[in-house]
Order: structure tokens, then C-alpha cells, then sequence
């Protein structure tokens, strides 16, 4: 086997490649666009089939350098906190706790349909974690994180194998269906988001004049640096102490505080939040991550899957879809944002954080703007499940 590695600025490149393919076969694929699958999630594929016919028919593994990717998500998140006021958190209180019981009671579910498909198939001990919530609210760096400890446990050798093909399908399935089930359900109780909000994500894809200039990204990309830097610092102050939070959880809390305190001290300082060079930023931030994370999956390790893994993860796929229409939709309002949410829920019960804003991006572009959506459904994913996760994981495995 041969293998190809690709430097950061080339992956760099080759993902912005890989968005504009995407957005090609959105506008030649007539049903893409309809479900709202986002530009990046079918090139990313696109280009991850791609590599997948270069390992099976020409021996070449082509990896790349992701480096650039962790700089883009912390752009991301802390532009998602600069858009965060006040008055949104405030109203968001009984919406959060909302969101995060489902997803609590989504994350038990998921690992009982875990263990009773484990043993209906007569599957290894010690698989359950890796057909549940490890791998799939968790994502693949918690499936990685406790592979090793699965594989001492329970004696499993090729549990990092398997919770990587867990979370890279789900990753898949995740990408797919949130549009489609946020759009059924827009059409279906004629919602509409209100069309006057300042965008928190992207552009609309309209031909409005661009009040867009260089003097306002600048502004806004230096303030997203400041933000940053504060939160790397942030950041090794809490590891220090003790407390282990994700980076971009930091940076986005930070962005936050930032927001609801600066402008009310200096009003007249030039501040990003709400404005269409943020928005833009978050976009580009986004797509490029997206674009990289998708194209850099390794489909081939999908071959380890057995017919029964396959079918635990349908199982898995069909549990999801059901919640969402019936549980999540419901118990958030039966509205517009209640919708927006629907369609990032998917991302967290199958895929990872990045997924279901991607999947709420492309809702909201076409429909208007739904700011409370884009503030709970980051903290719910990034933040607050990661911990109860943990303690599940360490139930199961104990």
C-alpha cells in the first residue's frame, strides 16, 4: 500500500476544492438542494468516495493534514459566542434545559438499543459502547479516547477499529438527514423563520448589495483573535486546575462574555456581532471544516463492519429519525426554531457538533435566521452531554 501525504496548505486547498465541487452537484442535483444537504457535506463525500476507489483499485492511501481544521472550528464557535446576547440567553433558559433533557434521555436510549443488539446478534463483549454513544453522540475522539480502555477491559482488540467505522457512518448518516427532516417539517406546519434578523451563520443566497468591506473583516477577524488568545490562556488555566473543557467550548464562553460586557461599556467601538462580516467569516470557517473533516474520512475502514454492526446502526439511524419527528420537535415548540433544532438534533445523536450546525446553517439560509437555535444546541452538544457521557461510558465499562 502506497500513501500519499498531504501538506496542510495543499488540504487547505484541496477542501476549498472540494466545497465549490459540492456546490456543483447541489445545483446539477435537483433533490440535493431541495433537502438542504450543505455544499460541503456532498463534496466532502464526493471527494471521500474518491479516496476510497484510489485505496481499493490503486493502492494509494491518501491522507491529509488536518492542523488547519482545529484553527477553523475555534473561528467558528467563538463566532457563534460573539453573536450570543443577553437577551437570547436569557430567553433560552427553558429551551436549553429542554434540549439537553432529550438529549440525556436520547443518550440512554441509544446505548439500550446498543446492548440489546449486541446480544441479539451475539455480538463481542464490550462492543456496546462502541455501537452507542461512544462512537456516535460522542463522535471519533471519544470512540478513540476509550477504545484502549474497552480493549483492556473487555479484551476487545479491534475496538478502535470499530468505533472509528461506527462514528464515521454516523458521521455520514448524520450529514443527510437533518435538512431533509427540518424541510418535512417546515412544509408540513408552514413555518418560516423571521426574514429581518442579522444572519448568525453565512449569507443568504440572494442578490442583495454586499455591505461587506475590508476594513469591517479585519475588525471582526482581530477581535476573533483577541477572543482566542484569551481563551488559549483560559483554557490551560482551567487544565491546570484540573478542569478538563473542550478548547472551542472556552473560546466560545469567552466570546460571550465578551459580547454582553464590551459593547455596553464602549458603545461606540466598531464590535462584529450580528453584522454580515461575521456571518461570513462563521460561513467560510464552517464549510472549510466540514469540507476537510468529510474528505479526510477513511470509508475503507467501513469494511470491518459486519452485516450485524450495519444493522445495529440502522437500528440506530431509524431510533434517531423517530425521536425527531415525535419527541424533539414536539416538546420544543412545534415552531420554526423548533425545527432549525430538529435538524441539528441529528448531528448530535449521530454525528458531532460541527454536523448539526452545518445542518442548521443550510435550514436557516434558505428560510431565514433562527438565533436561539445556533446559542443552546453548542452548548448542549459541545458542553453539558460530554459529561454525562463520560459517566456513561464509565458505567459501561467499569
Amino acid at each position: 500500500m502506497k500513501i500519499f501525504e498531504a501538506t496542510g496548505l495543499l488540504t487547505f486547498t484541496i477542501s476549498i476544492v472540494v466545497f465549490f465541487v459540492g456546490a456543483g452537484l447541489n445545483h446539477l442535483i435537483a433533490p440535493l438542494r431541495r433537502w438542504n444537504i450543505p455544499e460541503a457535506v456532498t463534496g466532502g463525500l464526493a471527494a471521500a468516495l474518491c479516496t476510497l476507489a484510489a485505496y481499493e483499485f490503486l493502492g494509494l492511501e491518501i491522507r491529509f493534514n488536518l492542523e488547519a481544521r482545529d484553527m477553523l472550528l475555534l473561528y467558528f464557535f467563538t463566532g457563534i459566542g460573539l453573536n450570543a446576547k443577553l437577551d437570547d440567553l436569557m430567553t433560552g433558559g427553558k429551551p436549553l434545559l429542554s434540549l439537553l433533557s432529550l438529549t440525556l434521555v436520547f443518550l440512554v436510549l441509544q446505548n439500550l438499543i446498543a446492548a440489546g443488539s449486541a446480544v441479539a446478534f451475539g455480538l463481542p463483549e464490550g462492543i456496546t459502547p462502541l455501537l452507542g454513544s461512544a462512537s456516535l453522540i460522542g463522535g471519533h475522539g471519544t470512540a478513540i479516547a476509550w477504545a484502549p480502555l474497552i480493549t483492556a477491559r473487555f479484551g476487545l482488540a479491534n475496538a478502535m477499529e470499530i468505533g472509528a467505522a461506527a462514528a464515521t457512518l454516523g458521521l455520514v448518516i448524520a450529514s443527510l438527514i437533518g435538512g431533509p427532516i427540518a424541510r418535512f417539517l417546515i412544509a408540513r406546519h408552514n413555518l418560516q423563520g423571521p426574514q429581518n434578523l442579522a444572519p448568525m451563520v453565512g449569507l443568504a443566497d440572494d442578490n442583495k448589495s454586499d455591505d461587506i468591506n475590508h476594513i469591517g473583516l479585519l475588525q471582526t477577524i482581530l477581535v476573533l483573535n483577541i477572543v482566542i488568545l484569551i481563551g488559549y490562556g483560559l483554557h490551560e488555566a482551567l487544565t491546570d486546575m484540573g478542569m478538563k473543557l473542550p478548547l472551542f467550548v472556552v473560546c466560545m464562553l469567552v466570546a460571550i462574555a465578551f459580547t454582553n460586557i464590551i459593547p455596553r461599556l464602549r458603545p461606540n467601538l466598531p464590535w462584529p456581532s450580528r453584522t454580515r462580516g461575521l456571518a461570513l467569516v462563521s460561513d467560510l470557517s464552517l464549510n472549510v471544516f466540514l469540507s476537510m473533516s468529510l474528505m479526510s474520512m477513511q470509508l475503507w475502514t467501513l469494511g470491518g463492519l459486519g452485516p450485524a454492526l450495519v444493522a445495529v446502526l440502522a437500528l440506530q439511524t431509524l431510533a434517531a429519525v423517530a425521536y425527531m419527528l415525535f419527541a424533539v420537535f414536539p416538546i420544543m415548540g412545534k415552531t420554526y426554531e423548533a425545527a432549525v433544532i430538529t435538524a441539528g438534533f441529528g448531528g448530535i445523536a449521530l454525528g458531532a457538533t460541527p454536523t448539526a450546525i452545518a445542518n442548521m446553517t443550510a435550514i436557516t439560509k434558505t428560510f431565514g435566521a433562527a438565533p436561539l437555535a445556533f446559542i443552546i444546541l453548542p452548548l448542549v452538544s459541545a458542553f453539558f452531554i460530554d459529561l454525562a457521557n463520560a459517566v456513561a461510558l464509565g458505567f459501561m465499562v467499569r
